[in-house]
């Protein structure tokens, strides 16, 4: 018989804000049935290690500080509530697995799964590992599936944008009424062509359209507005436009009104950049190796006279050297 009394046991907890572990005892009750376990099996419980992140990929911080500690021999085995709890990855399975091979780790012991130090024990550990990992693929997959399915019924899958709301009992998006009136109002305001981004948040604000912590909409935010296709009937989803189920709160004519200002305020104009001047890029500087460069100047006489001149100097772009042309 194994014995427990020379050994001693990290106890690990983990508690996900995945919607896979939304049945899954709280870290609470973790640590009670696990304390509880300890007890009743004389188990000597080293440190406990309570994480709350998934097992989805590797690199937890804390199971990566319990392993190294494994390691280091500061103890020789981990009771945790379900193999589940440990990994749901390849990765930690496979160095939990490893280290029972090992030596380095004596046992895991779980209330509800029975494992042991063997070759049987090893087996059905790694079946677990490999029943967790299939779970949260197949989860995944299924995710990804009800989400193709309901962009195909023309339902963004997603948090609905100012002036609608997600209705949680038909889980589609409605209008918002009060709101909506507000932001086709911001549309028709910036059409003017006299508003800027700022002048249409402070609109929202003053109309009770706001951030979650209560702040006004920045300036990048209010642009995502006002060039959002989803107030027309249509949404983005995996980069492919398409045509939603839920009812536009802003006419086309007016929509295309306000990309314009878009456009015409998003790209003023710039003054143009000087032609090249001949001799440019031929012609270096004795004394520090840079290009040369030139420059037009046009001087303007009192009496009229007006005077082109082209100047060339040094770029001085080195600056290990000190140029004095």
């Amino acid at each position: 018989m194994e014995n427990t009394q020379s050994q001693r046991f990290f106890l690990y907890a983990r508690k996900s804000t995945d919607v896979e572990d939304k049945q899954v005892l709280s870290i609470d009750a973790q640590l009670n049935e696990l304390r509880s376990f300890a007890r009743e099996n004389n188990f000597h419980i080293a440190e406990e290690f309570i994480e709350k992140q998934s097992a989805k990929v590797p690199d937890r911080p804390l199971f990566g500080q319990m392993l190294a500690k494994i390691e280091a021999g500061e103890a020789n085995g981990v009771i945790a509530w379900h193999p589940d709890r440990l990994a749901r990855n390849s990765v930690d399975g496979g160095r939990l697995i490893y280290l029972l091979d090992t030596g380095v780790l004596a046992s895991l012991k779980f209330p509800t799964f029975w494992c042991d130090n063997t070759s049987q024990g090893k087996f059905m550990l790694s079946m677990a590992f490999g029943q967790s990992k299939y779970y949260v693929d197949s989860l995944s997959e299924n995710t990804k599936r009800g989400l193709r399915q309901k962009v195909r019924l023309g339902i963004f899958p997603g948090r609905a944008p100012e002036g609608y709301m997600n209705d949680v009992r038909t889980k589609t998006i409605v209008v918002h009424k009060k709101n909506a009136q507000t932001i086709r109002s911001a549309f028709e305001l910036y059409t003017q062509g006299d508003q800027r981004l700022e002048d249409i948040s402070n609109f929202l604000a003053q109309s009770g359209i706001v951030t979650s912590s209560g702040k006004r909409i920045c300036k990048s935010k209010v642009a995502f507005i006002l060039s959002n296709t989803f107030y027309v009937g249509l949404f983005k989803y995996a980069g492919e436009l398409h045509e939603g189920s839920h009812e536009p709160i802003i006419p086309k004519p007016l929509f295309d009104q306000v990309q314009a200002v878009l456009r015409q305020r998003g790209r003023p104009e710039r003054k143009a950049k000087n032609n090249p001047l001949p001799l440019c890029g031929l012609i270096s500087c004795t004394t520090c190796s840079m290009m040369i460069t030139g420059e037009h100047k046009i001087k303007r006489q009192k009496n009229g006279n007006e005077h082109q001149y082209w100047y060339y100097r040094c770029t001085k772009k080195n600056k290990a050297i000190r140029c004095t042309e």
